[in-house]
């Protein structure tokens, strides 16, 4: 695994990174669709960090949550089939702590 393998569920639903879920981007978007949050998402991530006031830190944010809401990432979940969202926990305290205990040792500390 490179550093920027994170484990998948195998739902497709999220990926695990500093030992939580993190809901992946809908898959359902088309490109050009996808391509433009990413394009706001990165804009407004590079606002965020040069903010020189706490307005225009809250303005910046809220543009990242924005993005973020119109790759599925945050907001309702994009899926159809009920599953709660699972996001931010220990894979270990949800519905894929088997899926997670069978990884390997390697996929893991990868996720760490």
């Amino acid at each position: 695994m490179t550093g920027r393998d994170y484990p998948t569920t195998p739902d497709g639903r999220y990926f695990v990174a500093k030992g939580r879920l993190w809901r992946k981007t809908n898959p359902a978007l088309d490109d050009t669709t996808r391509r433009a949050a990413i394009k706001r998402l990165m804009q407004a991530r590079r606002a965020v960090g040069q903010a020189a006031t706490p307005e225009a830190v809250a303005t910046a944010r809220a543009a990242v949550d924005a993005a973020k809401r119109d790759l599925g990432e945050r907001g309702p979940v994009w899926w159809d089939d009920g599953s709660p969202d699972e996001g931010g926990k220990h894979p270990r305290n949800t519905s894929y702590a088997a899926w997670w205990s069978g990884l390997s040792d390697e996929a893991r500390d990868a996720a760490q």
